[in-house]
């Protein structure tokens, strides 16, 4: 029993040393910060406790933030996984030029960020802007676009969705490939149509990758970051501040770096929470 825990332990030691020194140490450094005053640019700090948690709790600017990434969470999520899957199934059968639509649609998301965002930003423009002439040639007045606080959310959301939606793709891409024609020829027999196929065939055998993606989307919104700082840097009047933008506001602009971290931990902690009920649902759905 020694010599297999030892040839265990020595076959684990390339994994567990990195994510000892890179990631346990690190997280259990930052956690200590969460619980002090430190403004990161001396060596004095004084241990407060909760108070960095309490506090965020009252402040204006945490809760628009804690609001504002739900709204940007949903937002992104939901019609990235809907496109995926509506593109997915209009690729499922190849046909001439399928190939070059895909890359079109998944080159986005090897694309780095910061590039499509400001192309983004000039497309947006008010004035000179793409997206509004194009509107104007169907009759619809142009907006602000990310001038305004009742629009600076929406665009950032496309954009995100615009580079999301080509990975999603192509893993229900994948996962359609794997459904049985059999049940398609089944339900075809019992007289189905293209409708109760999908919703009793197609959307049933894919659940764990939707669920999958839901996981892992939830996580890339959660993060979000190079998007908002390129085109709105958290405005106007903060609607489109979350919780990861306002992190770097508190941590790197205003050097309360206790807050910061105690920020980061309580994305850390819905991360968590959104994972374990998505994994309960997705469960319980696939059962079903």
């Amino acid at each position: 029993m020694q010599i297999k825990f030892s040839k265990a332990a020595f076959f684990l030691l390339p994994v567990g040393i990195p994510l000892i020194l890179f990631w346990i140490i690190p997280n259990l450094f930052s956690l200590g910060i969460s619980f002090t005053d430190w403004d990161f640019m001396t060596n004095d700090f004084h241990f407060v406790g909760l108070d960095n948690y309490f506090n965020l709790f009252t402040q204006a600017s945490f809760k628009q933030a804690l609001l504002n990434t739900l709204y940007f969470g949903f937002g992104t999520v939901i019609p990235t996984t809907v496109l995926g899957l509506g593109f997915a199934l209009f690729f499922r059968k190849n046909f001439k030029g399928s190939a070059i639509y895909k890359l079109m649609i998944f080159s986005p998301w090897v694309t780095p960020t910061v590039a499509v965002s400001i192309v983004w930003s000039l497309l947006y423009e008010p004035e000179l802007g793409v997206i509004n002439k194009l509107l104007g040639l169907v009759g619809i007045p142009g907006l602000e676009w990310l001038k305004s606080s009742e629009t600076a959310m929406l665009a950032v959301i496309i954009v995100t969705v615009w580079k999301l939606v080509g990975w999603t793709m192509i893993f229900y891409i994948g996962a359609l490939e794997k459904v049985p024609d059999s049940l398609y020829e089944a339900a075809s027999i019992d007289g189905a149509n293209a409708w109760q196929k999908f919703r009793h065939v197609t959307l049933p055998m894919v659940s764990p990758t939707t669920f999958f993606l839901i996981v892992v989307n939830t996580i890339v919104s959660l993060q979000a970051y190079d998007q908002i700082k390129i085109l709105t840097q958290g405005g106007p009047s903060g609607s489109t501040r979350t919780l990861l933008y306002l992190f770097f506001e508190q941590g790197f602009e205003q050097f309360d770096m206790g807050s910061a971290t105690a920020i980061a931990f309580i994305i850390l902690i819905i991360t968590i929470l959104l994972s374990f009920l998505n994994k309960i649902i997705g469960d319980k759905w696939v059962n079903y």
